[in-house]
């Protein structure tokens, strides 16, 4: 029976991770009224957007470097404690109100005491296997000035792309944005502006109904890889992100990802939360409703806090995993409390692409680099090198990759006339069977090969001081990450919406997601979402607790 303390006392809430979804759902958390401890594996913030700094002098963000939708960052920065939260589904308000990308430092009042972010121009410098390029501003007239450049004859269809990935932006983004489709019914109610929309056929297929360029469906296709997407097999609706992008740009952290996370974490703690970093989780401490252990798959199950990985038990009132949804479920719940959840199940899902990724710093010869802060470097396949990574998992010939020099905007991360980088190379997850050490040496000296022999940075072995790199066996272990995967389950239309995880566990009350796995999906600003879906989540069924 419960008593008088039970019933006054403040409840407790644990987080399972100190990523960025772990993070923003503390913040809102401590604003609601709980007492909340995010226990995190590893020596430091950040999860997938941990920071390495190195005794030569260099800082690198080891995950996500771009920044989007600024006004995200700013809410969780203006929450205050025992704050309640709005009702009703008020984001199309806080997007019409959002400050437009303008030129200088951006971000709202709040986010300026904690963080510095500035615009990013180009958002993307695109070098094509030709050695041609195209930077993407979000700006109409720069796009169809290079459009007519690179392929004049697509200049009618961008036009009518534009207005086609508008409306699936206003209805997909501005309108189901913070959705948490928890059942059927909430998912077939957008289901037909989606198929009015198109924007259930693939993004692939939807693009080429616009271009016929190979080099325009490309740049207009390419942004789903950055959160674990195939634009051969994502739905359409992920035509929006070049909306999202357009709208309120991109954006970087002075002092990198890193500095959003530490800024984070000095929130959470102003709020009252409290991080315990190498605190590794072993299980989620699961009875039935009356205390009891779990004997069967049936009935009422509850979370009643976790067991660390040193035997600790820390008990809640709550449970949040932003770990690896996969991981959570097979590793911490145990199997008798798992209905929908099975070991079947989860095994079945398909796990998102991972990736090798090298951190370099290189010496400045003075030259003028002929880069942006952010580079798309195509390989010369496009759709068979994608088949091959999510299709067959085999390592290719060739290879695509993402190179980000944030030293271009920040030099603070280099020694003094060096530059800090690091480029990232899709490849298979760990179901490929691939043996990284002995393939990640290898794939490492043809991406510096690559990188001199196309003339993106001359001279690079030359030049090179510093030289390290992860494979998806960083992401399988340290990150503890199922079969290496680098962005959750993979963006398909089946794993979707309600066919995507639920935010609200429905296998054990009092057991909650957040981040990449849960919905809406991976990349910062979607797992920033997800911590609002899931503050939700909570506010309903913790509100009776909440009001005393």
């Amino acid at each position: 029976m419960a008593t008088t303390d039970d019933l006054t006392r403040r409840k407790v809430a644990v987080i399972i991770g100190a990523g960025i979804g772990g993070l923003s759902l503390g913040i809102r958390l401590q604003s609601l009224g709980f007492d909340t401890t995010i226990l995190e594996r590893l020596d430091g913030p950040g999860g997938r957007g941990y920071q390495k700094r190195t005794p030569d002098g260099y800082v690198f963000d080891m995950g996500p470097t771009v920044i989007t939708v600024p006004h995200f960052i700013e809410e969780l920065f203006a929450l205050q404690r025992d704050q309640p939260m709005l009702e009703g589904e008020d984001f199309p308000r806080e997007v019409r109100e959002a400050t437009r990308v303008t030129a200088g430092e951006s971000g709202g009042p709040h986010t300026r005491k904690y963080v510095q972010l500035v615009p990013i121009l180009p958002f993307y410098r695109i070098v094509f296997s030709d050695g041609t390029h195209f930077d993407y501003d979000g700006d109409p007239e720069s796009t169809r000035r290079q459009i007519k450049a690179l392929a004049p004859g697509d200049l009618e269809g961008y036009e009518r792309f534009h207005r086609d990935a508008q409306a699936i932006f206003e209805r997909g983004f501005l309108e189901l944005g913070y959705t948490h489709f928890g059942d059927v019914s909430s998912m077939l109610r957008a289901v037909p502006d989606l198929l009015r929309l198109d924007a259930v056929r693939t993004l692939f297929s939807f693009t080429s109904k616009y271009f016929q360029s190979d080099k325009m469906r490309q740049v207009f296709s390419f942004e789903t890889l950055l959160v674990g997407g195939n634009p051969l097999s994502v739905p359409a609706i992920y035509a929006m992100i070049h909306f999202v992008e357009k709208t309120w740009g991109i954006h970087y952290a002075m002092g990198g990802t890193g500095a959003l996370v530490r800024a984070m974490v000095r929130k959470f703690e102003e709020l009252g939360g409290q991080v315990r970093y190498g605190a590794g989780v072993k299980d989620i401490l699961v009875t039935d409703e009356w205390g009891q252990p779990v004997t069967r798959p049936l009935g009422r199950r509850v979370a009643r806090g976790v067991r660390l990985e040193n035997g600790e038990t820390v008990p809640a009132d709550l449970v949040v995993s932003n770990g690896d949804w996969a991981n959570t479920y097979l590793k911490r719940v145990p199997a008798r409390a798992r209905l929908i959840n099975g070991d079947l199940r989860v095994k079945a899902a398909r796990q998102s692409m991972s990736l090798l990724v090298i951190y370099f710093g290189f010496r400045d010869d003075g030259q003028t680099l002929n880069l942006r802060h952010h580079n798309i470097l195509l390989g010369p396949r496009y759709e068979a090198l994608l088949r091959e990574i999510f299709g067959t998992k085999v390592l290719g010939q060739d290879f695509s990759q993402y190179l980000h020099v944030p030293t271009l905007t920040d030099p603070s991360l280099a020694p003094a006339g060096h530059h800090a980088a690091y480029t990232l190379i899709p490849v298979p997850h760990n179901g490929s069977g691939l043996d990284w050490q002995v393939e990640g040496p290898k794939l490492v000296e043809r991406v510096l090969d690559d990188l001199e022999q196309r003339g993106v940075i001359p001279d690079l072995r030359a030049r090179l001081t510093h030289l390290d790199y992860v494979t998806p066996d960083y992401f399988e272990t340290t990150l503890d990450s199922h079969l290496g995967n680098a962005f959750g389950p993979e963006p398909v239309l089946a794993q979707s919406a309600y066919f995507r995880p639920h935010n609200r566990s429905e296998d054990v009350s009092q057991l909650y997601l957040v981040g990449a796995g849960a919905q809406p999906g991976a990349g910062t600003p979607s797992v920033m979402m997800s911590a609002k879906m899931t503050a939700r989540l909570i506010a309903e069924d913790w509100s009776a607790a909440l009001r005393r």
